[in-house]
């Protein structure tokens, strides 16, 4: 595991502690509820996203290699899908749902660097990306 994702790791779990610890789940109403189970179940899947993609993860967008297997069987960008979650999660549990507004922002960010990363690997990996894309979801 690197170090990125270690102090993830620690962070959401330092912020899901204070979350539980200020709003026990015998208090929590539908909403945090959902927040909360938002957060930790698009963790996890980022997490394992993340290790799924090995050493083919980078901030730029790169094509050292075609990730296809387990999560990236069925989505062609599962980190950004479950970070959002996790970010959705984190402002419902938060109680700020204005936040969402800020949220919509990033949204076409995401877009953009998967529209950039999807251009990367076509001219890397052509028609292997093409039938790859063909059968998964963003």
């Amino acid at each position: 595991m690197t170090r990125v994702n270690i102090a993830l790791t620690l962070m959401v779990g330092i912020v899901l502690s204070v979350m539980i610890w200020k709003h026990p789940p015998s208090a929590w109403t539908a909403m945090p509820a959902f927040a909360m189970c938002s957060m930790i179940a698009g963790f996890v899947l980022w997490t394992t996203a993340r290790v799924q993609l090995g050493k083919s993860f980078t901030v730029s967008a790169q094509a050292k290699q075609l990730v296809t297997g387990g999560l990236y069987s069925r989505i062609w960008n599962p980190i950004y899908v479950f970070g959002s979650c996790v970010i959705v999660g984190l402002i419902l549990v938060l109680g700020r749902p204005i936040f969402l507004l800020m949220f919509l922002v990033v949204i076409p960010l995401q877009i953009w660097r998967a529209r950039k990363e999807s251009s990367v690997l076509e001219a890397a990996f052509g028609e292997e990306y093409r039938k790859y894309r063909a059968v998964t979801w963003f």
